[in-house]
């Protein structure tokens, strides 16, 4: 199964995918980071089309056209706001991956990126994201064959090396 899985250090923009994850806010209308990053790389009808989706609860997933991404889709997502691990942050933000998937799945797309969700301005603790994202991905992978590839692409080198140790590889 870790052959469907790659982690790569780069630019979630930059990833000939069916579709890339966003690390959305609740309103879906663009922020920092990850989400003003792909807001940019899309162009002003991912915004357009947003407006129409009237936003995202926390833990929940919604698509769009990729626009001018390399990606054809961009699944938006809103992961949880560290606030010390009490309150559904660890269940809120498996439920961001695993509604994704279900998402791509639906829509019958093999090749997915994400994002380190919720691990910037959100504060999510990298390491225990890392394994929340790996652990939930590899679970929906045993459960359904529909996804093909799943990349996480990590801006930095220490997410980048979160997500290795959290799929048991080690850095070339």
């Amino acid at each position: 199964m870790t052959d469907k899985i790659t982690v790569i250090q780069g630019d979630i923009t930059k990833q000939q995918v069916d579709a890339i994850v966003n690390a959305a806010n609740t309103s879906l209308l663009g922020g920092g980071g990850v989400d003003g990053a792909i807001h940019r790389a899309a162009g002003s009808g991912l915004l357009a089309e947003c407006r129409t989706l009237n936003g995202c609860k926390t833990g929940e997933a919604k698509i769009t056209l990729g626009y001018n991404l390399p990606a054809n889709y961009v699944i938006h997502t809103v992961g949880p706001v560290w606030q010390g691990g009490k309150h559904d942050e660890d269940k809120l933000l498996a439920s961001c991956y695993y509604e994704s998937l279900k998402l791509a799945e639906k829509h019958q797309l093999k090749t997915i990126a994400f994002p380190a969700i919720s691990t910037g301005i959100y504060g999510f603790p990298m390491e225990r994201a890392a394994r929340i994202a790996v652990k939930t991905v590899q679970q929906f992978l045993t459960q359904s064959n529909a996804i093909s590839q799943v990349y996480f692409v990590c801006f930095s080198k220490e997410s980048y090396q979160y997500h290795l140790r959290a799929i048991g590889t080690h850095n070339p």
